[in-house]
């Protein structure tokens, strides 16, 4: 669900992850027809950032290690 709002609206992917500041930034970027590809290629990797960093919270906290 969150990779079709990164491709469709990749400044509100950012508000779903907590980053509002980046989502403003994004929201600017994608103002232009021309930023729009940059937008979403930047909202979908940081997407996968977000979901790395719950998979390792996720280990941490069940004692897990790689």
């Amino acid at each position: 669900m969150r990779l079709i709002i990164a491709i469709f609206l990749p400044f509100l992917l950012f508000f779903t992850i907590g980053r509002p500041l980046a989502g403003i930034i994004c929201l600017i970027l994608q103002i232009t027809l021309i930023g729009w590809i940059p937008a979403a290629l930047w909202a979908v990797y940081a997407l996968s950032q977000f979901q790395t960093d719950r998979k390792i919270e996720d280990m941490q906290h069940t004692g897990h290690q790689p």
